[in-house]
């Protein structure tokens, strides 16, 4: 039921499914063996999935290096396969690179993403040094098989705008920096859910360190964390429900097997951007059905599989809990800023355009916004969890999503007039415009006491235009100066841009 403009999540579902199990069956045709083909898979779907960049020529150079990363660090986990120690303090180091790599925004993400991932799967499949060259030609041969549906056969980006990925607040040098932080924290969480995995089975361990590194990935505070590590128990769980119900009783049967396993990819690229238990339902479906083929899936495996992500997410929580914290408050500030300040932007872009400027582009940038109001959800989720018991802050929190979507919900039909080649620009449309930048500025730049009384003296005009550019822009700037009350509540200066 999540709103899907342009239907960009169908599209980036259905390319996936096309790629990966184009790469496979190529893996097949090649004659590599079930365990590289499994591996070549695992190569397109990362590629397809992690790989954000603004632009295709970022993104070809991105999928370009991902081998470099990743065929390295399987010669590492291949060749440490019979040193347990060594092993283990290896995964640790990559678990760290890779969450510190993000500081260097989605190219660092996706090549982190590609080296644990890698490493991880090494794990899974038992790969020793003897496998190796098998296994380089299946990953090299999936990704150009991937890269070609998604750079020649399945360019949707030719038609749809691809805004730039949202960089992570920085928040400062040395161990100021987020992304420090978090390599820290995943390392440290990574370190308990080894030796507590291992404890649980010294077969299947790697689940709990994969558990606790997927809870790191796209959060930034404690509470956004909290709410993750939580959300992928209870995919887990209900996934591994549907495992024992449509897994089990298939006994790893071939064909039923390889549907499930294209929907399961389909679930998961689907459900990505809105949903992380609907995307770990889909994972979890997906790893049972490959257990199953691999012929080591029973109900005792799948049980397993919950306590070893149980013990991931606790590594999770208690490393952002009591390691070098990121507060919730601080991270949510400047998602709203920069909510707002892309509001001022799209509403600029439009104007630009009614005015008759070519090169302007509202709609890149409601797209851009969208990505934006996607990581603010994210950081006020935990004041939004039914189980909050900050009354008071739920309700405000609710309050700033609420006008936030009231916001977009303007701005997109702004974008829908302008991009009318009958709609005009006149003198109206400019004032409106003025006073929009206006309450953005007094939202974004002036202390909680100057904005609360700025507000309660500001009165929008009532809209009797019967021009849609007109009442999309008043309805706009009612609902920015309603937002200056939920956000005056935490009496606190907001973060300058």
């Amino acid at each position: 039921m999540a709103p899907d403009p342009g239907r960009v999540r169908l599209r980036f579902a259905s390319r996936a499914v096309l790629g990966i199990g184009l790469a496979v069956v190529l893996c097949g045709l090649a004659g590599h063996s079930l365990v590289a083909a499994i591996t070549g898979g695992l190569a397109a779907l990362l590629a397809l999935f992690t790989v954000t960049d603004a632009t295709v020529r970022g993104q070809a150079v991105t999928t370009a290096l991902l081998p470099a990363v990743g065929l390295p660090v399987l010669a590492l986990a291949a060749g440490l396969h019979d040193l347990p120690l060594a092993r283990d303090l290896a995964f640790l180091a990559v678990v760290g690179a890779g969450v510190y790599a993000r500081r260097w925004g989605p190219r660092g993400h996706s090549l982190g993403v590609f080296a644990f991932m890698t490493y991880f799967a090494a794990q899974f499949l038992h790969t020793v040094p003897d496998q190796l060259p098998e296994l380089y030609a299946a990953v090299l041969l999936s990704l150009a098989a991937s890269s070609a549906v998604r750079f020649g056969l399945w360019r949707y980006e030719r038609r749809l705008p691809v805004p730039a990925p949202v960089a992570v607040p920085t928040g400062g040098p040395g161990l100021a920096r987020i992304t420090t932080r978090q390599a820290v924290q995943a390392t440290m969480g990574a370190a308990f859910a080894l030796a507590a995995g291992q404890a649980l089975s010294d077969q299947r361990w790697y689940w709990a360190v994969g558990a606790t590194w997927w809870v790191f990935v796209n959060t930034t505070s404690r509470g956004e964390t909290l709410v993750r590590g939580f959300r992928r128990f209870l995919g887990t769980v209900i996934g591994i429900v549907l495992g024992l119900l449509v897994a089990v009783p298939l006994h790893g049967a071939p064909t039923a097997t390889a549907v499930i396993v294209a929907v399961s990819v389909f679930g998961i690229f689907y459900t990505a951007a809105v949903s992380y238990t609907w995307m770990m339902l889909a994972v979890t479906v997906m790893a049972s059905m490959l257990y199953g083929l691999l012929g080591l899936l029973d109900p005792a495996l799948l049980a397993l599989r919950v306590t070893e992500t149980a013990v991931g997410a606790l590594g999770a929580v208690l490393a952002v809990l009591l390691v070098l914290p990121v507060t919730t408050h601080s991270v949510t500030e400047a998602w709203v800023e920069r909510a707002l300040r892309c509001v001022h932007t799209c509403t600029a872009e439009a104007a630009a355009r009614l005015a008759g400027s070519p090169t302007a582009d509202p709609a890149a940038r409601v797209a851009e916004l969208e990505q934006i109001l996607a990581r603010v959800r994210l950081s006020l989720a935990p004041l939004v969890h039914p189980l909050t018991p900050m009354r008071a802050r739920k309700a405000r929190a609710r309050h700033v999503l609420a006008l936030l979507d009231d916001c977009a919900r303007e701005v997109r039909g702004l974008a829908s007039v302008a991009a009318d080649p009958e709609a005009s620009h006149d003198a109206r449309l400019a004032a409106a415009c003025w006073r929009v930048e206006a309450a953005v500025e007094a939202l974004t730049a002036e202390p909680a006491g100057a904005r609360r009384g700025r507000t309660e003296t500001s009165v929008v005009p009532r809209a009797t235009e019967t021009e849609p550019v007109l009442l999309h822009l008043h309805a706009l700037e009612q609902a920015l100066l309603e937002l200056a009350v939920p956000l005056s509540g935490s009496q606190r200066v907001p973060a300058r841009v």
